[in-house]
């Protein structure tokens, strides 16, 4: 009973420090990610599924499931899942970041870039990451775009030497969200 009592005052001072925090949600996020190189087919995928919150003091934090990715060819999708990302046994990904020197109020409907830091963690391996995402107002809600570049080895995902040279060192990743005040 004393472990229930601990948990429910935990979770009161969590709920406690985000109450007056305004929230922006979604969960039709975009996660869109190009690792092609020239003269070699298409290396891309999409995941529409992404779920995300940024609070009104400029904490963000966005999760998806690994399975969302869809690719043009369904082979490659199959060899992300199971050779690569071990979707099985590494269904997620997230990132849990700040935002620097943001303030709600003073968004407009014009893009502003913001350095985001955070964190962001694949196949149980988190990473330190700070990227510069770019938020505006529309129509009472937030955009927020970001573009930025991983490495697969720094995940611990081995591509093997035959199929080294048609995929890039440097993975591009770009992220859209349209989040709704909740």
């Amino acid at each position: 009973m004393s472990k229930t009592l601990i948990l429910l005052f935990i979770g009161f001072l969590s709920f406690q420090s985000i109450q007056g925090q305004d929230k922006y949600f979604t969960r039709t996020g975009s996660i869109t990610f190009e690792s092609s190189v020239p003269t070699f087919e298409e290396v891309k995928a999409k995941n529409d599924k992404v779920s995300a919150v940024l609070t009104s003091e400029g904490s963000f934090a966005c999760a998806l499931n690994m399975v969302g990715f869809r690719f043009k060819v369904r082979l490659m999708e199959e060899h992300f899942n199971e050779n690569y990302i071990e979707s099985k046994k590494y269904p997620k990904a997230t990132f849990k970041g700040k935002l620097t020197d943001f303030e709600l109020s003073k968004l407009t409907n014009e893009f502003q870039d913001f350095e985001i830091k955070g964190t962001l963690t694949m196949r149980k391996k988190a990473v330190a990451s700070v990227a510069t995402c770019s938020l505006k107002l529309e129509d009472g809600n937030i955009v927020l775009k970001t573009n930025f570049s991983v490495k697969p080895e720094s995940f611990d995902i081995e591509i093997p030497s035959i199929v080294r040279k048609k995929i890039a060192e440097d993975v591009a990743i770009s992220a859209n969200f349209l989040l709704s005040k909740n």
